[in-house]
């Protein structure tokens, strides 16, 4: 066996050699470790099925059948490298259609190094994110007519500030009525992958805001935002 991978060890330097040479392909590009694990990876493999030869004599309709196998298996990892990001993508895509409203799915970089969360819209026709605001986890309705993110009294808490002691001077319009919100400065707000750090807030009285609003101070800061059918894709 021993004299069996050295012979196609050579053979493999050999024709490796050869190749390069022919199809003027620059061996300089490749390091010393990558040419040394591809001719003693390869040689090794080629002694393999070598060795295999002997197994099967006799056997050249079972040789042949594993041989297609093996080359199928082959040819569909290869293919799966070259397309996965692509590959990559459409998952992606079939996640966002499959997890819960307000789940971010975050797409990979694109050109200009920037990526993108999708959140898919709810059962009402509004959009929510899950987001963290100073990273405690809190469930925000996407308003763009609202100017600035809106926090909860019960939101505010969860995320560290300490309502008994602000000054409730801005007037807010709500679907009660006019309110009165005390201005804050968050330390950050994340959705999905997207991270934004000090932003301007306002956080309501008791009563006057049930549910937390996603606004424009946010918003504005993203390098673009869209609504598009059941989506809304949030580029950071």
């Amino acid at each position: 066996m021993g004299y069996l991978i050295w012979a196609a060890i050579l053979t493999l330097i050999g024709v490796f050699l050869f190749s390069s040479t022919s199809l003027g392909i620059d061996l300089s590009s490749y390091s010393t470790i990558e040419l040394i694990i591809f001719v003693i990876g390869g040689g090794i493999i080629l002694a393999y099925l070598l060795s295999l030869l002997s197994d099967y004599r006799g056997r050249t309709a079972t040789a042949l059948r594993h041989a297609a196998i093996w080359l199928g298996i082959f040819l569909v990892l290869a293919v799966g490298y070259t397309f996965r990001n692509d590959l990559s993508i459409a998952a992606l895509r079939v996640a966002s259609e499959t997890v819960p409203p307000g789940v971010g799915i975050t797409f990979p970089a694109d050109e200009t190094g920037g990526h993108a969360v999708r959140i898919r819209r709810r059962s009402d026709g509004h959009f929510s994110a899950r987001g963290k605001i100073n990273n405690a986890p809190i469930d925000l309705l996407v308003d763009t007519g609202a100017s600035t993110v809106v926090l909860s009294p019960a939101d505010a808490q969860r995320a560290g500030i300490n309502i008994s002691a602000l000054n409730y001077t801005v007037a807010v319009n709500t679907a009660n009525g006019t309110a009165y919100a005390a201005p804050v400065k968050l330390r950050s707000v994340a959705v999905g992958s997207i991270l934004i750090n000090d932003i301007e807030a306002l956080v309501t009285k008791p009563g006057a805001l049930n549910t937390s609003l996603l606004g424009m101070s946010f918003l504005r800061r993203l390098q673009s935002y869209e609504f598009s059918g059941e989506f809304l894709t949030l580029k950071g």
